[in-house]
């Protein structure tokens, strides 16, 4: 793994996470799955000292959508045998964030708005308050060309071979991870993202800004990205 000095200059651990979930609305649809990898520094190095992966419960009288069981494969007999309760959910994040912790994921507003309302109806959601964050798809935008799903980040670093997209989210915070990593290798300033992230002008912002970021106009085919090459 990559040293990550800077990041670790500044904080004490990595919490690299992904959900899946019933839908797109934030405040009215639930996570059904959620992962996260912790890396920490361990004798000078970054190491992965926690990996997490849960399905969880979901709102009595409501299921898993068609359309969302035919993206993911998680059934509601998945949930209804494996789930896990947001409660318990809650708390496992909890622990995991404590601390001087940054917060990373790959479109990191869409995953830590549906995180906010899980904590608001099911745990704390003071655990997020004062936690830096980064979102990795700002960072790639600003490295390459359109399109920039996860998928197009592991195609462009040479990554197909070792890890995969499918819309699972224990496969897809490992896939973070490993673009993490070489984006890192390919320059050395996920720093300067640190609480900033971009958003298409064109579209706007979807959903309600959260306090801490600063939001700025990144255009897919804009000639100047947040930070210049």
């Amino acid at each position: 793994m990559s040293r990550f000095d800077s990041l670790f200059q500044r904080y004490d651990r990595l919490f690299l996470f992904d959900t899946e979930t019933t839908g797109l609305a934030y405040s009215r649809d639930q996570i059904i799955e959620f992962a996260a990898v912790v890396v920490e520094k361990r004798n000078g190095q970054p190491e992965v000292v926690q990996e997490y992966d849960e399905l969880i419960t979901l709102q009595p009288g409501t299921s898993v959508p068609p359309q969302i069981v035919q993206l993911t494969g998680i059934t509601n007999e998945d949930i209804q045998a494996r789930g896990i309760s947001k409660q318990q959910v809650c708390q496992d994040i909890a622990q995991m964030v404590s601390g001087n912790t940054l917060l990373l994921a790959y479109n990191a507003h869409f995953d830590l708005s549906f995180l906010f309302y899980l904590l608001l109806r099911d745990g704390d959601p003071a655990i997020l308050k004062g936690k830096d964050k980064i979102d990795l798809l700002t960072v790639y935008k600003d490295r390459r060309s359109f399109p920039h799903k996860l998928c197009n980040a592991i195609d462009a670093y040479g990554l197909s071979d070792q890890v995969v997209n499918s819309h699972r989210a224990v496969d897809d915070v490992l896939a973070t991870v490993a673009v993490m990593e070489a984006m890192e290798r390919e320059r050395n300033d996920l720093i300067r993202y640190v609480n900033l992230f971009g958003y298409n002008p064109r579209f706007g912002l979807d959903g309600k800004p959260i306090g801490s970021i600063t939001y700025k106009p990144q255009p897919y085919d804009s000639p100047n990205p947040l930070y210049n090459t």
